[in-house]
């Protein structure tokens, strides 16, 4: 008989008599399933019907301690039932923020569509990780193929990309992207014999950009922030000279700025990276959706000149989080040549399939997400319908804007070029009060405290922040598919409601 094999400690195994029969599964399935079965129905229930009626509350506000107290948080040595648990599904449910309402503003992801949901909940319940081919058949021909659709609305032909744990990690990828490709031996030897390198960006980029900056031990002293004005451009003129001894790189410009929806000059911006050989990456996260649409897609034009592209399909394609895509025009494979670690466990060169399908390489993951069958049913589905559907969301932020200017109290901070509508609420009591020296400190409260009223009353949910040297003002976003003229009517008239007596 052959030696007994070492254990890491002999004390933890377990006799044969405490094992269960092996020849019964450690699952009830008929148990399980219907437990699964009752727990769909109170999702759809509390998530999908409630939380998509607009007689319903877009929040029930607790206190954290109240809340954690209601939900009963503490884990604890022995199970629950099966009715118990089925009823902390029905409060997780009702507590949670009901992102779907057509009253909810608040974020740049809203709304619900079924078809990415039952994407959604069949990538769940298949549970595989996309890295190999043997594991993942659909998914890695699926990706390919949703990847090439999206690089063929950004105007590439050929390429590569990857789908991303959001738009911030795209944005890093594509900085560590293009430092590789300038200094491959950063990959092996690190940062010892790099020079100072320098990235050139908007005041209004993404924060994702310096932090991408420190990540890659770049720092974020070196991330330029420059402005693209009508006459010469500066990031032309900051480029050649080399800023402080540093390298410049990476230009990264924004389709859609998280806050006032604007969209950089692509075109001009490509002459100077052109000129300077820059790697030209769009953080097109938010606006990248307006390439569906004929009407609108001039906004990102220029954007078949860049190096890298962010598109977030979680956000203005209503995808469900989450949804975020890294397209690139090189067709080197450079994903994988920056990332690949070659795991000999995974990636064995030698399988009866083109192990060109062993995709995971490309990732600095390992475990990924399956995220492009939610996008790719719904783009089954929709097909050609996705462009009227952009169009009608821009329509309804114009709608919007129209109500403001004949209402007494909004003023807009600038016209919107997006869906993004950034304005502040003048309360009676303060308009005509400009020249006042505390009158900037007061209007700054004004939307804080409209908004922790709105929250607390549950009736809609819409985000504020100050920008540069201007105090805190609304920024509403209306893209959501279920948002009706009621509905933005109804947002006006709370605004008031809640805002007329400060």
């Amino acid at each position: 008989m052959a030696d007994k094999l070492p254990l890491a400690s002999d004390e933890h195994v377990l006799e044969p008599a405490n094992l269960r029969d092996l020849n019964e599964p450690l699952i009830d399935h008929a148990e399980g399933q219907l437990f699964l079965t009752q727990a769909f129905n109170i999702i759809v229930e509390e998530v999908l019907c409630k939380g998509t009626d607009v007689k319903q509350k877009v929040c029930q506000w607790k206190e954290p301690e109240e809340l954690a107290e209601l939900l009963d948080l503490e884990l604890r040595e022995g199970g629950e039932g099966q009715q118990k648990l089925l009823q902390r599904v029905r409060d997780v449910a009702k507590y949670s923020i009901k992102t779907s309402h057509p009253r909810f503003f608040n974020q740049q992801f809203a709304g619900v569509d079924y078809h990415a949901l039952a994407g959604r909940f069949l990538t769940e319940t298949l549970n595989t990780n996309l890295f190999t081919y043997e594991v993942a058949p659909v998914f890695v021909l699926m990706e390919m193929e949703v990847l090439r659709g999206l690089r063929q609305l950004v105007g590439w032909t050929e390429g590569d990309g990857i789908f991303c744990p959001g738009g911030s990690t795209s944005n890093i990828y594509a900085m560590n992207l293009a430092r590789y490709q300038l200094f491959p031996e950063v990959k092996s030897q690190g940062l010892y014999g790099l020079p100072r390198l320098a990235i050139f960006s908007s005041p209004e980029s993404h924060y994702s950009v310096k932090k991408g900056a420190a990540l890659l031990g770049i720092g974020t002293d070196n991330v330029i922030m420059v402005k693209v004005d009508d006459g010469e451009s500066k990031l032309c003129s900051l480029s050649v000279c080399f800023f402080q001894g540093a390298v410049p790189f990476l230009v990264s410009c924004t389709s859609g700025t998280t806050v006032q929806g604007a969209f950089d000059p692509l075109d001009r911006i490509a002459d100077v990276c052109d000129k300077h050989k820059l790697w030209m990456h769009v953080d097109a996260a938010w606006g990248g959706s307006v390439l569906f649409s004929k009407q609108h897609r001039h906004l990102m034009k220029g954007a078949d000149r860049a190096n890298s592209v962010a598109w977030n399909p979680h956000k203005m394609l209503v995808a469900g989080l989450q949804c975020s895509a890294l397209l690139l025009k090189d067709t080197t494979n450079l994903l994988k040549r920056c990332h690949s670690a070659n795991a000999t466990y995974l990636f064995q060169q030698d399988k009866f399939y083109d192990v060109n399908l062993d995709i995971g390489d490309k990732s600095v993951q390992c475990s990924r997400k399956v995220d492009c069958l939610k996008l790719w049913l719904m783009w089954k589905a929709v097909g050609s319908t996705v462009p009227g559907q952009q169009n009608m969301k821009i329509c309804s932020c114009r709608y919007l804007v129209e109500q403001m200017k004949k209402r007494d109290g909004f003023h807009l901070l600038r016209e919107p070029e997006f869906v993004n509508v950034c304005f502040w609420f003048i309360p009676p009591s303060l308009r005509g009060k400009e020249g006042n020296a505390d009158y900037q400190d007061r209007l700054a409260k004004v939307a804080p405290t409209i908004k922790e009223r709105m929250m607390k009353q549950g009736t809609m949910m819409v985000g504020y922040q100050p920008l540069g040297n201007k105090v805190n003002f609304f920024r509403v976003i209306v893209f959501s598919p279920l948002v009706s003229q009621k509905d933005l009517d109804f947002f006006l008239n709370e605004i008031e409601r809640l805002g007329d007596d400060l």
